[in-house]
């Protein structure tokens, strides 16, 4: 399976409680619902583009609580989003989340070595490995380069504080865009897919003047 990352951020990068004010407070957040005045027809369809890839789901345990306690209402039969999350595989990165409290079904409690077990996870046959939300989760997998897309909503707004998809101190890292998967949304939010490219460094060049002429050179 791929794992995908598919994430709701800010012009600043926020990704923290876009769907509710009391979604994560954690921080002292006060600024939670930030995406709900912005979300439209053209940003659910790409949403359910997302889920319709899906083939199971990987979760922190604070995302899995979050949309374990909001999804499983959800019982319209035609909601293609619900109906992926509650019938799915689910994985929950826990050391303290017991068997019977993770009682989302079918959900498996990942008690040991995070990356081994993503890694295990990703030569099962099927189709994505999806992560949505789960902060702490992600800057791990990035971290590890166990992440094969990212696919981000950017809408325009700028929340100035709370926790972002690639925070100060992230692993250094380059990508490349598909294109034919990346577009502007009415409203102007920005819909990404991205491809990782390179992990740990990036390249850099300078500007400089050759023959009266401005030119780049690359390192």
């Amino acid at each position: 399976m791929l794992l995908s990352v598919n994430a709701f951020v800010s012009l600043d990068g926020v990704m923290q409680a876009p769907g509710a004010p009391d979604e994560d407070r954690s921080g002292g957040f006060d600024r939670g619902g930030w995406l709900v005045p912005l979300a439209s027809a053209p940003t659910d369809e790409v949403v359910e583009g997302w889920f319709r890839e899906a083939g199971a789901f990987l979760f922190g345990r604070t995302s899995f609580g979050l949309l374990g306690g909001y999804w499983p209402k959800v019982t319209e039969p035609e909601d293609l989003i619900a109906a992926k999350l509650n019938t799915l595989p689910k994985y929950v990165v826990s050391s303290t989340l017991t068997d019977e409290e993770a009682d989302w079904s079918p959900t498996t409690v990942l008690r040991g070595d995070l990356v081994d077990e993503v890694r295990r996870l990703k030569e099962l046959p099927g189709k994505e490995l999806q992560v949505h939300g789960s902060w702490k989760l992600v800057q791990t997998l990035h971290r590890a380069g166990l992440v094969d897309v990212y696919r981000l909503l950017q809408y325009p707004v700028v929340v100035g504080k709370g926790k972002r998809l690639f925070p100060d101190g992230s692993t250094p890292a380059t990508f490349t865009t598909a294109e034919e998967r990346s577009r502007v949304l009415p409203g102007g939010v920005v819909s990404l897919t991205l491809t990782p490219a390179s992990l740990g460094a990036i390249s850099a060049g300078t500007y400089t003047v050759d023959e009266g002429r401005s030119a780049a050179v690359l390192d």
